[in-house]
This record gives C-alpha cells, structure tokens and sequence, in this order.
C-alpha cells in the first residue's frame, strides 16, 4: 500500500486541481479567493499566449469563443508530459489527436493543428550538419537527406485549410516541412511516389538508383529504368529545394 502524500504535496495537488478547473474543485483552506483566481488566469493567458502563436490557422478556423473554450478545456483536462514551455504546441497536438477527439471539432481540425505544429517542430530542432559532397552524383551515390525534415502525409489539405476554406471530403496530402541554408522552414507539396522516395532514402543506406529501383518494383512498372531517369531529375530538384544536401562521401 502507497504511503500517504506528504503534506505540502497534497495542498500542491489540490491547488493544481483548483487552478485548472475551479468549478469542480475546491480551493485549498487558507487560500484567498481573489489570490487564486488572479493566479489561475495568469496561467491560463500564458499557455493561451504559446498556442495562439503556434496555431493562427485553427484559431481562425474555429472563431475566439470556440477557440478559448478549447484552450479551456486542454487547459483542464491534458496532463502534460514535459515541463518545457515550448513543448506545449505538441502537448496540445496529442490532446487534439486523443482527448481532443471527444470535443465538437471539425474532423480535419488535428490535422491542420499538427501541420502548424510541424512548422514550429522543425523551426526548433538542433541537428548537426553531416558532412556532405554537394555536387556528388545523385543516382550512383547514397543521396544525404536534410537532417532538419519532416516528411508527413494527412488525410486532409491542410495547407489549404483556412477561415475561407473548409474542406467537406478527405483529400490525401503529402508534404515535405524542412529548413533550408538561410533556416528558413520551407514547405513543400509532393506526390505520393516522391514521400516514399524520401522516406526510402531516410531509412536506408541506399544509392538513388537503388531506391528509384526498388519504388520501379513496387509499383510493378513495365520499363524500370524509365524511373530511374525520372527519378534522377526528381533528386536534383530535390537537391535543389534543400531537401536533399548531396551524397554521402
């Protein structure tokens, strides 16, 4: 059996319950009122401040009222798994794809919320530079991708998802997030073939040629080396874009 609590401990936890949700918990005795709710809203306005920066798109999809009540209640109800400020975005993200998912939301909404998070997730990331030859050849080498890279698909567009657009139906997307030489985070829409191409080069020690190949083979194509040129100029633009930064030497 669990020891009790020490003390202090047990007025911390009842103090959080309070602050997140003071109409279903009780304020702790010796706690004034006013002190407790000014406190209350200092927190709530300062996790506010970190999803309206994080997410203007789902903000203005939604209307402020919604939007609030929606801060209210991940406010409420989401334990958070970190103590850092910066990880509340992605916090809010996996309360949209669990908890969120019982809330009167659009069915695209996790979607655009994590296409936004992407933006921020790739903005912050501290990956070393690997070393790289960037004129090497694409096809006969082993492309390098960009450390700095998502490569995400979804079931909605949500690049084009806005308060003057709301898709009715599902549109599969597929799209690259990274960040370029001047860290600059870029998006760009792809097809299917190129995110596999991408995630094949990602998970492998491949040459360009031997993935375009093995893509020849999953889709069962007739004339494999006619994929493997259309590839070629594919890397390139890739190369291009900052996606790919060149071979490994």
């Amino acid at each position: 059996m669990n020891a009790p609590l020490p003390a202090f401990q047990q007025f911390q936890m009842a103090f959080g319950r309070h602050l997140r949700d003071p109409r279903r918990s009780a304020r702790p005795q010796g706690v004034p009122a006013r002190r407790a709710a000014l406190y209350g809203e200092l927190l709530f306005t300062n996790i506010t401040g970190f999803l309206d920066s994080c997410f203007p798109v789902c903000r203005g999809t939604l209307g402020d009222s919604r939007w609030r009540r929606l801060n209210r209640a991940f406010f409420r109800d989401w334990r958070c798994q970190t103590p850092w400020f910066r990880e509340i975005p992605r916090e809010f993200v996996s309360y949209l794809q669990q908890d969120g998912l019982r809330q009167p939301l659009p069915a695209w909404f996790a979607a655009l919320a994590h296409y936004e998070w992407a933006e921020l997730a790739v903005d912050v990331m501290d990956l070393p530079m690997p070393v790289v030859d960037r004129a090497g050849d694409l096809l006969d080498g082993r492309p390098l991708l960009n450390p700095v890279l998502m490569n995400l698909a979804y079931a909605w567009p949500v690049q084009r998802i806005g308060p003057d657009y709301r898709p009715r139906r599902p549109v599969a997307t597929n799209l690259l997030v990274f960040r370029d030489g001047d860290d600059v985070v870029r998006f760009s829409a792809i097809n299917p073939v190129t995110a596999r191409l991408v995630a094949l080069l990602a998970a492998a020690s491949l040459t360009g040629r031997e993935a375009c190949l093995r893509i020849a083979g999953e889709l069962q194509h007739p004339a494999p080396e006619a994929i493997v040129t259309h590839g070629g100029g594919l890397l390139a633009e890739l190369r291009t874009q900052g996606v790919i930064l060149g071979v490994t030497p």
